[in-house]
C-alpha cells in the first residue's frame, strides 16, 4: 500500500469514527455494527480510483507544494465522498449519501465554495443515480446506444471539477469551462 493510500484510508477511518459517532445517538448498536460493516464492505474493497485522483489532482493544481495535513484530510473528505455516490445498494446508499453531506459541513462549512460543493455533489448524485438507471433499464435489451463517452467523462473528471472549486474559488467558472473545452474527451 503506498503511502498516500496509507494516508487515504487513515481519513476514511476518522471519517468512519465520525459517522458512527453520529449515528450512536440515534440507533441500537446493532444498527450502528451495521453501518460500520456496510462501510467497510463498500468503500474499502475497490481500487479507490476516483477518491486517490482527487488527492493527486489537488496536488498537481497546488503545483508541487507540499500539502498540509489539514489539506490532506480535507482533500481526503471528498476524495471518501466521491467513493461513496456511486454505492449501489438504495439503504446503504442513501445513508451514505446523507453522510456526504455531514462530511462537507464539518470540513467545510466556512469556506467561501461550500454551496458550490454541496451543489455539485447533488449534482453528480443524480448523474449517478441516472445512469444507474440506464444501466438497469438495458441490461436486457443490450443496446449500447444509450451509453456515450460523455457519461465516462463526467464521472472521472468531477474530482478535479471539485478542487478548482476548492483552489480557485472565485474564477473556477471559467477554468472548469477551460477543463472541459480541452479535456482529450
Amino acid at each position: 500500500m503506498s503511502d498516500l493510500t496509507a494516508e487515504f484510508v487513515g481519513v476514511y477511518e476518522k471519517l468512519k469514527a465520525d459517522i458512527l459517532k453520529d449515528l450512536d445517538i440515534n440507533l441500537t448498536n446493532g444498527a450502528c455494527d451495521w453501518v460500520a460493516k456496510m462501510l467497510d464492505h463498500n468503500l474499502l474493497g475497490g481500487k479507490l480510483n476516483r477518491g486517490l485522483s482527487a488527492i493527486d489532482s489537488y496536488s498537481l493544481l497546488k503545483e508541487g507544494k507540499q500539502l498540509t495535513s489539514e489539506e490532506i484530510i480535507q482533500i481526503s473528505s471528498l476524495g471518501w465522498c466521491i467513493e461513496w455516490v456511486g454505492m449501489i445498494a438504495v439503504n446503504d446508499g442513501i445513508l451514505l449519501c446523507n453522510h456526504i453531506a455531514v462530511i462537507l459541513k464539518k470540513y467545510f462549512r466556512g469556506k467561501p465554495y461550500y454551496v458550490d460543493l454541496l451543489e455539485l455533489f447533488n449534482e453528480v448524485e443524480f448523474q449517478t443515480a441516472s445512469g444507474q438507471m440506464i444501466d438497469l433499464i438495458t441490461t436486457q435489451e443490450r443496446d449500447l446506444s444509450k451509453y456515450s463517452l460523455a457519461m465516462w467523462h463526467v464521472h472521472f473528471l468531477w474530482p478535479e471539477r471539485i478542487l478548482t472549486i476548492m483552489l480557485m474559488p472565485r474564477t473556477y467558472s471559467s477554468k472548469w469551462e477551460y477543463i472541459s473545452k480541452f479535456s482529450p474527451l
